[in-house]
């Protein structure tokens, strides 16, 4: 089976029509934070299912319970972790370490623990780069494709 992994963060209260056509069709969307918006919320999960974290400009009362500083979830059997920040990420729990804050795009797999490692920068307000969010295809358990998406 493969699964559709779309990844953002930092969209600080606009969900643009560019971002909002890339997002059609994801399986599971990743939020690492400053979503700023419970009604940015509720588009994201009309569109698939939202696995977010809160980030340093979210109010843990507008999302409810489970959306909290960090996430750790199961999906097609990797262990994901999202954080807002880097620094809180624990690289020896998962198989997949998002984090945002930056508005600046990293891809990398850990030299140390092979996790692979992902900031999807910003698509409203992206820093030394253009507008950007993150896709990673799982296919049998297994990680097929990782890419930074450049949203027009």
């Amino acid at each position: 089976m493969t699964t559709r992994y779309d990844i953002i963060s930092d969209t600080h209260g606009y969900l643009s029509p560019e971002l909002l056509a890339e997002l059609a069709g994801a399986d599971v969307i990743v939020h690492a934070g400053d979503i700023c918006s419970p009604r940015d919320y509720l588009v994201l999960q009309d569109i698939a299912r939202v696995q977010m974290c809160l980030g340093n400009n979210d109010w843990p009362s507008d999302y409810g319970p489970m959306v909290k500083d960090r996430k750790v979830f199961m999906g097609s059997g990797l262990k994901w972790q999202v954080t807002h920040y880097r620094r809180r990420l624990n690289l020896a729990m998962c198989d997949v370490a998002i984090f945002g804050h930056t508005h600046t795009p990293v891809l990398e797999r850990d030299e140390w623990t092979g996790v692979l490692v992902m900031n999807p920068g910003s698509p409203t307000y992206p820093r030394r780069s253009r507008p950007s969010m993150g896709r990673i295809i799982v296919e049998d358990e297994k990680i097929v494709e990782a890419r930074i998406i450049t949203l027009a």
